[in-house]
C-alpha cells in the first residue's frame, strides 16, 4: 500500500483510509475493532472519524460513539503509534451536536478536548471542520447553490478566529495538522491565505466527495490541490455502494445503506443505476472486481488522494483489502474517461 504526505506536513498516510461512520450503529464494537486490526495488518495506517458519527441515521443519542469505539480499541491494544487518526468538528446542524450550534474558536477548543477524551489519546493527528459555516454546495446542493447572501468579511473574521484556536491546540500538542471538509476552491484558498499571512496552521487536506460518479473535484479543486499541496481525502469513493453493483437490478440488500435511506442522500435519480451498471460492466469486461476498480482509479488521479472507504462488516472489509494493490491498465483508464464524458454528473 502506497503512502503519501498529508499536505505539507511530515505526516505519512496510506492512500486508502478506513472510514468509521457506521461504527456504533450498523457496525458493533467487536466488528469495528476487528476492522481496525485487519486494516493495520494489511498495511493501512489511516482512520477517519467525526464527533457526529455514527450515521445512518444520525441521532443526538449516538453522537461521539464512533470516536469512543476507536478510543476503546486504542486503550486495549497499545498500537497508537501505528495509526494516524483524523476527526472533525461539526458545523451548523439540526440539533445532533451541541443543540445545533456550529463552531467558532471557542467551540473548537472545547470540542477538541471532548474528542481527545472519547478517543483516549493525547493528540489528534488531523483535525477537520466538517463543513464551512458560511454554507456549502456539497451533498447535491450544487444544483441550487446561491452564495449571494454570504458576508465576505464575516467569513474571513470567522476563519481567523478558528485558525487562532487551532494554532493554540497545535502549540499545546493536542493536534498535529488541520483540514477542511465539504469545502470549495475559494474557501480553501482563503483558509490558506489567511493562515500564511498570519503565521497560523495551514490546511493540509480537504475531505470532499469523489468517485467515478461524483467528479466535481476534477477542475478548480484539483488545480488548487496541486498548487497548494492540499491532499484530497475522498469520501464515498464507492458512491455509497452504487459502484459495487449490489443495488443494480433494483436489489436492496438487507442492512445496506439504501435499506435505511432509499434516496442515498439525494444520489438516486433515473440515471443513477444505469450509469452504475455501466461501470460494473466495464470492470467485468476487463476482468476486475468493480470495488477494486473504483478504488484503484482514485490512485490514477493527477493530485494526491487518500480514498476513505467504509465497510459495514469485516467480511466487506476483507473484500476491499484484497484489492489494495490493484492497478489499472491504460486501456481501462481511457475507457473510464470515455464513460464519464458520456455520463457526467448522474446525481
Amino acid at each position: 500500500m502506497k503512502t503519501i504526505k498529508l499536505g505539507r506536513t511530515d505526516i505519512d498516510i496510506t492512500d486508502l483510509c478506513l472510514g468509521t461512520m457506521t461504527f456504533g450503529n450498523q457496525t458493533p464494537q467487536d466488528d469495528a475493532h476487528r476492522q481496525i486490526d485487519m486494516s493495520l495488518d494489511a498495511g493501512l495506517n489511516f482512520i477517519d472519524t467525526a464527533e457526529m458519527y455514527p450515521v445512518n441515521p444520525i441521532r443526538a443519542e449516538t453522537v461521539g460513539l464512533s470516536e469512543k469505539i476507536i478510543g476503546n480499541w486504542l486503550a486495549a491494544n497499545g498500537r497508537r503509534d501505528e495509526v494516524v487518526i483524523a476527526t472533525k468538528v461539526s458545523g451548523d446542524n439540526p440539533g445532533w451536536v451541541r443543540d445545533g450550534q456550529g463552531y467558532d474558536g471557542k467551540v473548537i477548543t472545547a470540542a477538541i478536548e471532548t474528542s481527545l477524551a472519547r478517543l483516549q489519546t493525547d493528540v489528534i493527528d488531523l483535525y477537520q471542520m466538517h463543513w464551512p459555516m458560511r454554507g456549502s454546495y456539497m451533498f447535491r446542493q450544487n444544483w441550487t447553490f446561491d452564495p449571494s447572501q454570504q458576508d465576505r468579511q464575516q467569513t474571513l473574521d470567522h476563519m481567523m478566529d478558528v485558525l487562532g484556536a487551532l494554532d493554540a491546540a497545535v502549540k499545546a500538542g493536542k493536534i498535529r495538522a488541520i483540514g477542511m471538509s465539504n469545502e470549495s476552491t475559494w474557501g480553501m484558498t482563503k483558509w490558506i491565505d489567511c493562515a500564511e499571512a498570519a503565521g497560523l496552521p495551514r490546511m493540509a487536506s480537504v475531505q470532499n466527495e469523489y468517485s467515478l460518479m461524483c467528479r466535481l473535484y476534477d477542475t478548480d479543486m484539483a488545480e488548487m490541490a496541486v498548487n497548494e499541496d492540499v491532499t484530497l481525502l475522498a469520501f464515498s469513493p464507492l458512491a455509497c455502494g452504487l459502484l459495487t453493483g449490489k443495488y443494480n437490478g433494483g436489489a436492496v440488500p438487507a442492512g445496506s445503506r439504501m435499506s435505511i435511506g432509499p434516496e442515498l442522500g439525494g444520489r438516486m435519480t433515473p440515471r443513477t443505476l444505469p450509469i452504475a451498471q455501466s461501470y460494473v460492466d466495464l470492470a467485468a469486461k476487463h476482468g476486475i472486481d468493480p470495488v477494486h476498480m473504483a478504488l484503484a482509479w482514485q490512485h490514477t488521479r493527477p493530485f494526491a488522494v487518500s480514498a476513505i472507504f467504509g465497510a459495514t462488516t469485516s467480511d466487506q472489509l476483507a473484500h476491499i483489502l484484497a484489492g489494495k494493490d490493484v492497478t489499472l491498465s491504460a486501456d481501462l483508464i481511457s475507457e473510464i474517461d470515455a464513460l464519464h464524458r458520456a455520463n457526467p454528473m448522474p446525481y
